[in-house]
């Protein structure tokens, strides 16, 4: 993107929505900014809204041509229309925020195109959908979803105040945007869990004089929203040391990460710690929401509507296998540093799920599988992970592969 982008751009399918698309065109023109109109249509037939590119411009853009979007199904051509306009979008160099207005089939086409958008860039979703599960719409973004309350389907006197709305956040998004400051700290990104607060926060007090210290919730979509961070060479480092997403992922836990957890970090080569923060876990939700084909295994209730299960030694096994093969692809500075003394609050002498062997199932399998060179290293310790000594461990490693990528 440049750095002085020139249009807000305004998404939706004109032949079922251009009445309110003209309505929130002439809002943004009245805020005294450029609008640019984008029609998302799928069905082929000619709407009396002219918009300033066309579906059938935005169609070219799938890889297969306009003939993919085009077609007589529904569901694919909404598919097929929701790929070229993420190439669309990508291929621009203006774009000062985007403005989506949709239904189902709106939002399923406007929001993985916004998903592409770099961090930062004004992006709001109008939608019908909004007072659902979003997270499959937003995912790792920062798009907002703005609940339409009634559908997206003419102009009526909530409508209006709902557009109006939108149209003054995306207008406010843009003039009160904070640069980033050219003599800012190198950010850093940490992954944290509860049961591993206190080595977070440690490490963070003795590095954010120097560090801007990024905190990500480990609850899958922190991972991701981490991840694209990291992709989009926004971090300078990252300290991944709560890695429990793994668990949910590979054992069907509800804040599981997705196949490319550590990708970004293989990608990109960013220096990197890490470490198998809260692996003794696997979360679900209220007890009556956990399978019952877990009934006789290790619960602690973390409260009402948190449920954790005990990692086993085969488990851990496995994990241990995952996630050397996982570091095997990275080529940068990476240091895996193991708490032997347990690797959450909860994994210690005396605490509900302290058991040696299933850690000591993980640290041989990772041994075992990962393939150490002068750059990918594990460093074993016999402390806690919450222990100060950890964290000292942790930012030593932490300063020596920093200073490497200077």
């Amino acid at each position: 993107m440049r750095n002085t982008p020139t249009f807000v751009y305004i998404a939706t399918t004109a032949d079922t929505k251009g009445q309110e698309l003209e309505y929130v065109r002439a809002r943004i023109a009245n805020l005294c900014l450029t609008p640019l109109t984008l029609d998302l249509s799928t069905s082929g037939i000619p709407t009396h809204y002219k918009t300033d590119i066309s579906a059938i411009e935005i169609a070219r853009y799938h890889p297969q041509g306009e003939q993919a979007v085009f077609c007589p199904n529904r569901g694919q051509a909404i598919a097929a229309m929701a790929i070229a306009f993420e190439r669309f979008m990508l291929s621009r160099n203006d774009v000062a925020a985007l403005l989506g207005l949709g239904g189902s089939g709106g939002t399923a086409i406007i929001t993985p195109a916004m998903q592409q958008l770099p961090i930062g860039l004004p992006k709001l979703m109008v939608s019908s959908m909004a007072a659902g599960d979003v997270s499959g719409y937003v995912g790792s973004s920062d798009i907002a979803m703005l609940y339409s309350v009634t559908d997206i389907a003419g102009l009526n006197r909530i409508s209006r105040k709902v557009l109006s709305n939108a149209a003054n956040q995306i207008a406010g998004a843009i003039r009160f945007h904070i640069d980033d400051d050219a003599d800012s700290l190198p950010a850093t990104g940490l992954t944290m869990f509860g049961v591993t607060t206190p080595c977070i926060k440690a490490i963070t007090s003795a590095i954010e004089a120097e560090w801007d210290c990024l905190v990500f919730h480990a609850t899958g979509s922190g991972g991701r929203a981490m991840e694209k961070l990291i992709d989009s060479h926004l971090l300078n480092a990252v300290l991944d040391l709560t890695t429990t997403e793994v668990c949910d992922y590979l054992f069907d836990g509800v804040l599981a990460c997705n196949e490319d957890r550590f990708g970004a970090i293989a990608r990109t080569g960013i220096p990197c710690v890490m470490s198998c923060g809260a692996l003794d876990m696997i979360n679900f939700g209220h007890p009556k929401t956990v399978p019952a084909r877990h009934a006789n295994r290790h619960f602690y209730n973390h409260n009402t509507q948190v449920t954790l299960m005990r990692t086993t030694v085969a488990e851990n096994d496995h994990m241990g296998r995952w996630i050397g093969n996982k570091l095997n692809a990275c080529a940068g500075e990476v240091r895996f540093v193991i708490p032997l003394g347990g690797v959450s609050a909860l994994d210690a002498p005396g605490q509900p799920f302290w058991d040696p062997g299933a850690l000591n199932a993980f640290v041989h399998a990772l041994e075992q599988t990962l393939v150490q060179t002068e750059k990918r290293r594990l460093i074993k310790t016999p402390y806690h992970i919450n222990d100060p000594c950890f964290a000292n461990v942790v930012i030593e490693q932490f300063h020596a592969i920093t200073a490497m990528a200077k």
